[in-house]
């Protein structure tokens, strides 16, 4: 793998930040930028990324949010030379591109004419190919998402210690988050149990199964946590059952479904966008991989290693089939049920009797 060249720090005192999506990798955007910034208390940094995800950058001295309308006037060759436009009148020094993705490509282009330093994260293309190959698979951890972003931000001549990286702070909750979730009387648990892709998802007999252990305790207020009308119904019949859940789906805005996330005693999420939300906080999160698995490189920040529940690799040796979940051979539809909600609930239980001994 070819290492970045660097750049002299020296007249950069302006830096955009490219990350548009998805809302996981923006996220994991936050400990490292959180860790720049810190470092690097002169550094003015602009994340450029959708309106959506505004709100995770808020708790960040010296970092704004730059709005792309990748799906209005920001779209296409000309949306993107108006946002180009647009951002030169922040007289940006240099670009950190965290995406590197056609959108962010044609910017460098622009960028790189004005002679400005663009550096762009290295996907490792080969070796994630090499990681959920069928044949000659090789089967070692890679570097993390987050020490890639860090790479960028090197080679840019602003090297970062990940390690000194600390928690956003606990969010104030409104009145009418209140009057969503009531006071605190018991523990908040917070629950995502879907993904993107079918091989991350937990099948819902068995998430339901954990559901009802932890409803059983009566020590537990169980979130739940989604989007979309299908994930909407499922989440209702989740709340109508058990009558420890509350289906937050629908109900709040992102900001206040962060909020309430920072709150959390513990996260129980598949390898999906809640559990980096619910890290950025510090918050213990229980990751549950199908198909996919950590060494791709994508594991909350700062979570203990033992808090991901991984597929039966024995049975499905294969795993990791792909990095983001979208293929999966023949029979590996149902890697994820290996994972017992008995561990599941057990993993939780004891997060949670840990805590309360800290």
């Amino acid at each position: 793998m070819a290492k970045l060249k660097k750049a002299s720090s020296k007249q950069i005192n302006r830096l955009l930040v490219i990350r548009l999506s998805a809302m996981g990798d923006v996220a994991m955007t936050v400990p490292v930028l959180s860790v720049l910034t810190h470092q690097y208390p002169d550094l003015k940094v602009t994340v450029l990324t959708k309106p959506f995800f505004a709100p995770l950058f808020a708790q960040l001295k010296n970092v704004s949010v730059f709005e792309a309308q990748v799906k209005g006037k920001h779209s296409g060759v000309f949306g993107l030379w108006s946002l180009y436009k647009e951002l030169q009148v922040l007289k940006i020094d240099a670009v950190a591109d965290l995406h590197n993705v056609l959108r962010s490509k044609v910017l460098k282009r622009y960028f790189k004419f004005e002679g400005i330093p663009f550096f762009q994260i290295d996907k490792a293309r080969a070796e994630k190919k090499a990681l959920t190959a069928t044949h000659n698979k090789v089967f070692k951890p890679l570097k993390t998402t987050f020490e890639r972003y860090a790479d960028v931000f090197e080679a840019l001549g602003f090297p970062i210690n990940l390690s000194i990286s600390k928690p956003l702070s606990v969010e104030p909750l409104s009145e009418k988050t209140l009057n969503v979730i009531g006071k605190k009387s018991k523990k908040f648990v917070g629950v995502a149990p879907f993904a993107a892709f079918e091989g991350k998802k937990y099948p819902p007999h068995l998430m339901e199964s954990v559901l009802e252990k932890l409803n059983n305790t009566n020590k537990y207020t169980i979130l739940l946590f989604g989007g979309g009308d299908e994930e909407e119904k499922k989440l209702d019949g989740f709340e109508t059952r058990f009558e420890s859940c509350i289906n937050l789906a629908g109900k709040l805005s992102f900001s206040e479904e962060i909020s309430i996330i920072s709150n959390l005693e513990v996260m129980l999420s598949m390898d999906s966008g809640n559990g980096h939300l619910a890290a950025m906080y510090g918050v213990p999160v229980i990751t549950l991989w199908g198909v996919t698995h950590p060494y791709a490189g994508f594991y909350p920040f700062g979570q203990k290693a033992n808090n991901a529940l991984l597929a039966d690799r024995e049975k499905y040796p294969l795993v990791p089939t792909s990095i983001y979940g979208n293929k999966m051979p023949k029979g590996y539809e149902k890697a994820i049920a290996t994972i017992s909600p008995e561990k599941v609930f057990e993993k939780i239980e004891n997060i949670l009797i840990g805590k309360a001994f800290q």
